[in-house]
């Protein structure tokens, strides 16, 4: 039986409320960068919403995916719902694939992250380019999917650290009961 003391309770309601109030705050950094500048910026909401994805549960990681997706929509001027279905979807595997399968290291979100920013950008291209038969579509998928891709994976290791380190001093640690560490050893 894991038990605490109230004294710990309301340090880990004190560092939960902390950590999401910085997700807030690095979510809404991230989306005034995406809404500034020219069309060749990363998407930093999609590795923003798969380190919050990395962390939690299914549910929490699928309503990030769809915040975050409502502010790609309204970033990149798209269809209301379209990024935050996308998004849902990618938090909600990703979620449960580092529950079952993965660990919590670099190379593995590095190149989820990957693939998802690709994933994204792909279907973004297909739908909004390739679908209405515009003339040389493909130079827009070369020019300006693919370098809008490769800002992504480049700046999902910077977000990886940050939240890495938010994570590191206000995750909450499991505490183990002697009969836990008796049948472990």
């Amino acid at each position: 039986m894991k038990l605490r003391t109230p004294r710990e309770k309301r340090i880990l309601y004190i560092k939960t409320t902390f950590r999401w109030i910085l997700y807030l705050i690095i979510v809404l950094l991230s989306f005034t960068v995406m809404t500034s500048g020219s069309w060749k910026k990363p998407i930093l909401l999609v590795p923003v919403a798969l380190c919050i994805a990395i962390n939690n549960d299914i549910m929490i990681s699928a309503y990030s995916g769809a915040f975050c997706g409502f502010l790609i929509d309204i970033a990149c001027d798209r269809l209301f719902g379209y990024n935050a279905v996308l998004l849902t979807i990618f938090c909600a595997a990703v979620s449960l694939v580092y529950e079952l399968y993965l660990r919590k290291k670099f190379f593995n979100y590095l190149w989820i992250s990957a693939l998802t920013a690709f994933l994204q950008c792909w279907l973004d291209y297909k739908f909004y380019y390739e679908m209405w038969d515009y003339e040389n579509a493909e130079r827009i998928f070369h020019n300006i999917s693919l370098k809008v891709w490769l800002y992504t994976v480049i700046s999902s290791v910077i977000i990886y650290i940050i939240f890495s380190i938010i994570n590191k001093f206000l995750m909450p640690k499991e505490h183990l009961t002697i009969e836990e560490v008796i049948k472990a050893n």
